[in-house]
C-alpha cells in the first residue's frame, strides 16, 4: 500500500509472446527479422542480402549529335546520360541528365564514363596505318597522340605520337606500352604507372625520353551512322517521299547514281535500278543481309524504296565519288605512293571482314569502291551480283560481264568463291597501281578468257611505278589453284606493314 506508486496504477500485463504460429515462405537468401516484439503491430522487416539497388550506367558524349527524328536526342560532346536500356543494338535508349529528355542515341557516339573509351586521346579501333595516317594530318602539330591497343599483346597498348626531325620532316614514332604483372602500365622500366590516364598525364608534363612531350591528343573521326535515324533501327523500308534526288553523280551497268538527301538534311548517294533488273523479293531478301554487315570499310547501306520502280537503294555518301573515276581525275593522279599503299590496306581490310562472315562480293573492282574525304576507302554492292537478273551480266553473253575482274573458275564453271575475290582483288590492284588503267589493256573479253587459260598474266606495268614485291603479291592473287591464292587476312597485314619499320622499343635516355 504505501509502497506503491500512485501514477502506476495496476501492473502492466504480462509480454505478449511474438507471433510464431505465422510461416513467411522466402528463399534461403532472406532473412526475415522482427524490430520490436513489444510492437505487436510492427510489420516483419524483409532483407535480401542479394539484392542491391541497379547500378546507373552513365555515358558521355564523345560527339556532338543533332536528333534526327522524334525518337532520339541532341547532344554534345561531352554531355552525360543515363542509359535505361540498351537492348536495341546500336541505338540506346537514354534520358539525358541536364536537359531531362528521354530518347534513342547511337551508341557509337558516346562511351562509358570514366573509362579509358572516354579518353580523347584513346582510339579503340585502328591499326597502326590507320593511326599514322591520322597523326600526319596537316592540322596536327608536333607532339600530336593517341592511343590504341596493341596489335600484338592483348593486354598492351601503343603509344603513337607525330613527330619533325630535319632530316626526315614529320614522321610517327610508336611506342610500346606493357602491362605490369601486379596492375598498371609503363613504357619505361623506371617509371610506371597505375591507368593508362596517369601514364599519359605524366607524359603531357615531361616526355622522359621520348621524342617529344605529349601535346594535344589527335582529333578524332566522326563515327560512321549505319542508320538515317532511329526510326530506321529495326526497318529498312523507306518512303520514297522522304529521298530527293538532287543531281546525276553516274550511270553503272544497272542503273544511275544520284546525289540526294533524305528529309532534305541527311546527304545519302541513290542508286536506281533499272526495271527488270533483279527481282525485288530477292534484292529485299539480298539487303536484309547486307545492312546487317557493318564495318568501317563498307559502305553503309541505309534503305531501301521497293514499293515500286524504280528501286532506290539508299545509301552512305562517299564525296569523291568511285576509286576508279578519284584514280583518273587531277586529284587522284597526285596521291603519293603512300596512299596507294593505303588504299589498298583499306580495301584489303574491308573484304578481310567479308571473308571472316563468310560473304562473297562477287563484283570487286575499283569501280565499286568508294572514297570519302581523307582519301577512305569503302566497299560498296557487295552481295548485289548474286541477285542481278541481267541476262547480259552474264558469263554466256560477255558483252558487259566483267571478265577482266573476274577468276576463271567463276567465268567458266560459275564458281564464285572468297578466292575468286581474291583474284578481283589482284585486278584492282594493278588499276590502282597504275592510275586507273583498263586491265588487259588492248584485249577484249573473250582474248583474256583464252589467254587466261593458257596461262597469261598481265605483265608488271612500264608506265607506272610498281615495285617488285606488290606485283608478285599481284601474281598470288591470280594462281590457277584458288587455294593457293592468299587470304585477304594476309593481303592486308602486308599493305599495312608494307615499307614500314617494325614497332621500336622505349630508347632509355638519363633525366
Amino acid at each position: 500500500m504505501g509502497n506503491k506508486c500512485c501514477c502506476r496504477g495496476s501492473e502492466p500485463p504480462p509480454l505478449r509472446k511474438p507471433e510464431v504460429d505465422v510461416i513467411i515462405p522466402r528463399p534461403p537468401h532472406v532473412t526475415v527479422t522482427i524490430d520490436n516484439p513489444l510492437h505487436e503491430n510492427r510489420q516483419p522487416v524483409i532483407e535480401d542480402r542479394n539484392r542491391s539497388a541497379p547500378k546507373r550506367r552513365i555515358m558521355v558524349a564523345m560527339y556532338n549529335y543533332e536528333a534526327r527524328d522524334s525518337q532520339d536526342i541532341s547532344f554534345k560532346k561531352g554531355d552525360r546520360m543515363e542509359i535505361l536500356d540498351d537492348s536495341d543494338g546500336d541505338w540506346l535508349n537514354a534520358v539525358h541528365l541536364i536537359t531531362k529528355e528521354r530518347g534513342y542515341i547511337p551508341g557509337n557516339y558516346v562511351a562509358a564514363e570514366l573509362s579509358v573509351e572516354s579518353e580523347d586521346w584513346f582510339f579503340e579501333n585502328i591499326s597502326r596505318k590507320e593511326a599514322e595516317k591520322l597523326l600526319m594530318s596537316e592540322e596536327n602539330s608536333r607532339g600530336t597522340f593517341l592511343v590504341r591497343p596493341s596489335e600484338h599483346n592483348p593486354t598492351g597498348y601503343s603509344l603513337s605520337v607525330k613527330d619533325w626531325e630535319e632530316y626526315r620532316g614529320f614522321h610517327i614514332k610508336h611506342y610500346k606500352i606493357k602491362p605490369l604483372d601486379n596492375g598498371g602500365y609503363y613504357i619505361s622500366t623506371n617509371k610506371t604507372f597505375e591507368t593508362l590516364a596517369e601514364l599519359v598525364t605524366a607524359y603531357t608534363k615531361n616526355a622522359y625520353g621520348l621524342c617529344h612531350v605529349l601535346a594535344k591528343p589527335c582529333k578524332k573521326p566522326q563515327p560512321t551512322m549505319w542508320d538515317l535515324g532511329s526510326t530506321y533501327r529495326d526497318k529498312w523500308e523507306i518512303p520514297r517521299m522522304e529521298i530527293s534526288l538532287i543531281r546525276r553523280l553516274g550511270r553503272g551497268n544497272f542503273g544511275e547514281v544520284h546525289y540526294g538527301k533524305w528529309k532534305d538534311s541527311i546527304e545519302v548517294a541513290v542508286k536506281t535500278l533499272r526495271e527488270g533488273t533483279m527481282s525485288t523479293a530477292a534484292f529485299l531478301e539480298e539487303a536484309a543481309i547486307m545492312k546487317k554487315f557493318r564495318h568501317k570499310r563498307l559502305v553503309a547501306l541505309f534503305g531501301v524504296c521497293s514499293e515500286e520502280e524504280p528501286i532506290y537503294i539508299v545509301q552512305e555518301y562517299m564525296s569523291k565519288g568511285s576509286l576508279l573515276d578519284f584514280l583518273r581525275n587531277d586529284e587522284g593522279k597526285q596521291l603519293e605512293f603512300e596512299e596507294l599503299v593505303y588504299i589498298a590496306f583499306q580495301v584489303g581490310s574491308g573484304m578481310e571482314y567479308l571473308e571472316s562472315k563468310q560473304l562473297i562480293h562477287r563484283d570487286l573492282a575499283a569501280r565499286n569502291v568508294l572514297i570519302g574525304e581523307n582519301n577512305i576507302a569503302k566497299i560498296c554492292d557487295f552481295g548485289l551480283a548474286r541477285v542481278i537478273e541481267d541476262n547480259e551480266y552474264c558469263p554466256k553473253q560477255g558483252s558487259r560481264f566483267p571478265v577482266k575482274w573476274t577468276a576463271p573458275e567463276a567465268i567458266i564453271y560459275g564458281k564464285f568463291s572468297i578466292k575468286s575475290d581474291v583474284w578481283s582483288y589482284g585486278i584492282l590492284l594493278m588499276e590502282l597501281f597504275t592510275y586507273g588503267q583498263v586491265p588487259y589493256p588492248g584485249l577484249h573479253g573473250r582474248e583474256v578468257i583464252d589467254l587466261i587459260e593458257k596461262g597469261y598474266r598481265m605483265p608488271k606495268p612500264t608506265s607506272h611505278h610498281v615495285p617488285d614485291e606488290i606485283y608478285q603479291t599481284m601474281l598470288s592473287c591470280w594462281d590457277s589453284n584458288p587455294e593457293k591464292r592468299p587470304t585477304f587476312e594476309f593481303l592486308t597485314h602486308y599493305f599495312e606493314g608494307f615499307n614500314v619499320t617494325s614497332e621500336v622499343p622505349y630508347r632509355e635516355v638519363p633525366d
